[in-house]
């Protein structure tokens, strides 16, 4: 409710995402079916602080080591880098 009464205070729309029509917000259901696929699926934890921990490793791998196709196969922070140098040349 609490975003709901922001939207309306900011005058931003709202839209809901349609039952079944994950595409809809493409965006984030990749990393998310990642997620639910390669950590979730995957392990039984057996306590709040391993979860935390794994799910933390994860996340590092996933935001600064793994390649990314949509990134031409670099890392995060390769493309972050290879980005910061190009808007300096320019």
């Amino acid at each position: 409710m609490a975003v709901l009464r922001w939207c309306q205070a900011t005058r931003i729309d709202w839209h809901y995402i349609a039952p079944g029509k994950p595409m809809q917000n493409a965006i984030l259901e990749s990393p998310n079916g990642r997620f639910r696929d390669e950590r979730l699926n995957e392990t039984l934890f057996s306590s709040l602080a391993e979860a935390r921990d794994k799910i933390n490793a994860w996340k590092e791998d996933y935001n600064l080591i793994r390649p990314h196709s949509s990134l031409g196969n670099l890392t995060p922070q390769e493309f972050a880098m290879k980005s910061k140098l190009e808007t300096r040349a320019s």
